[in-house]
């Protein structure tokens, strides 16, 4: 049996947008050996051969399933593939990290849940933000109760000027604040409404609002954008007894807190309602730096080597890519609300189902003889 302290070997499938990141992270990260890289386009290529110099390149991905030493593959490259890239490398008994969203239809999503506990495998879809110390700071505060007894809403805002991806706004950038909302407030979502902004091409949206609610708890409103003149990323936790904002893009205070809000009165006597302001002081809790995508391979390599289930559960991406076909359905009917569970969890509707090659040479394909392409990604 392989020792727990023997480096797995990988290989990295996609050089576009994420993937130089994953390579860097993955070469550096000492529990991986990276083996190889499955990339079709040669400037790609090119460009991760000068920056790993010694580490194979293939453009067939069936031939790197066949080689032994690779025990798992970190998939990078556009939603629309995931699934049959996933499937065949489960069924070539190796371990797999694909980057969000686990599949673009629930149906596919459970499908490669399930073959991968059929071959005890370990299947973790790519959801960095699990991983970052700002995003467990609040969710420390929100389970310790510095915020109060009740979470009341959150609003996030995820906005930035590009990249423009051919699956929408919503499949590129929604992932992240599902998956942070999912993991903050530990209940599963009951309810989407959608609606959204398109301006450049039909049905591909580059703005979109997203209402979220959840079991038994909050609602959360959710922007995000290709088309704001600055990035932002942020979100605000309104608790019953204090507020926090999270703001990945600041320099410095990332989290603060604040002892601010309404204090409710309720009365003796009919019409003596009384609502008092209160305005405390800020707070803004040291956190330890540290790069959420090593954290998030570290945690990766541990679930491969004892078993352990990894923080970005297989369940969590699922919930995810229910949430997102809710969205598109909601967005198909003018923004009615979409029950999960109730007509979306079927596979019926596929985010960005007309989504397809641009002829610029940024879109992306799987071949017949097992070849594959990726593009830029938004993250």
């Amino acid at each position: 049996m392989v020792q727990i302290d023997e480096s797995i070997g990988i290989a990295l499938v996609g050089y576009g947008y994420w993937g130089p990141n994953i390579a860097r992270n993955l070469y550096e990260r000492p529990e991986f050996e990276l083996l190889a890289l499955c990339e079709l386009d040669p400037d790609r290529a090119g460009a991760f051969a000068r920056r790993f110099r010694g580490i194979a390149i293939n453009s067939e991905f069936d031939k790197v399933l066949l080689d032994p030493a690779i025990e798992a593959v970190a998939i990078a490259t556009p939603p629309r593939t995931h699934h049959a890239l996933v499937r065949r490398a489960l069924e070539a008994g190796k371990h797999v990290l694909v980057e969000k969203p686990l599949a673009t239809i629930s149906a596919q999503a459970s499908d490669l849940i399930a073959l991968a506990s059929e071959r005890a495998l370990v299947l973790m879809p790519g959801h960095t933000f699990l991983y970052s110390p700002p995003v467990n700071k609040v969710r420390d505060l929100i389970r310790g109760g510095e915020l109060g007894d009740e979470i009341y809403f959150v609003t996030s805002s995820r906005m930035n000027l590009g990249a423009y991806q051919a699956d929408g706004v919503i499949c590129d950038l929604a992932p992240h604040d599902l998956s942070i909302l999912l993991y903050w407030l530990e209940r599963p979502v009951s309810h989407v409404a959608a609606t959204a902004c398109t301006v450049f091409q039909d049905d591909v949206p580059e703005t979109a609002f997203l209402t979220v609610s959840f079991e038994g708890g909050p609602t959360a409103n959710v922007q995000i954008s290709w088309l704001a003149p600055r990035k932002v990323r942020q979100m605000v936790v309104v608790g019953s007894a204090r507020m926090v904002q999270y703001e990945d893009t600041a320099s410095d205070d990332t989290v603060r807190v604040y002892d601010r809000g309404l204090d409710f009165s309720r009365p003796a006597n009919y019409g003596e309602y009384t609502l008092t302001y209160r305005s405390g002081d800020m707070v803004a809790p040291k956190i330890e730096a540290a790069e959420p995508l090593s954290l998030e391979l570290a945690d990766f390599a541990r679930a491969i080597r004892t078993g352990a289930e990894p923080r970005s559960t297989p369940a969590l991406g699922l919930e995810i890519v229910r949430a997102l076909e809710a969205a598109q359905e909601s967005l198909a009917n003018d923004g009615v609300p979409v029950a999960l569970g109730n007509g979306n969890g079927n596979g019926s509707h596929r985010f960005g189902h007309r989504a397809r090659s641009n002829g610029n040479g940024t879109g992306a394909r799987v071949n017949g003889n097992g070849t594959v392409a990726s593009h830029a990604r938004s993250s």
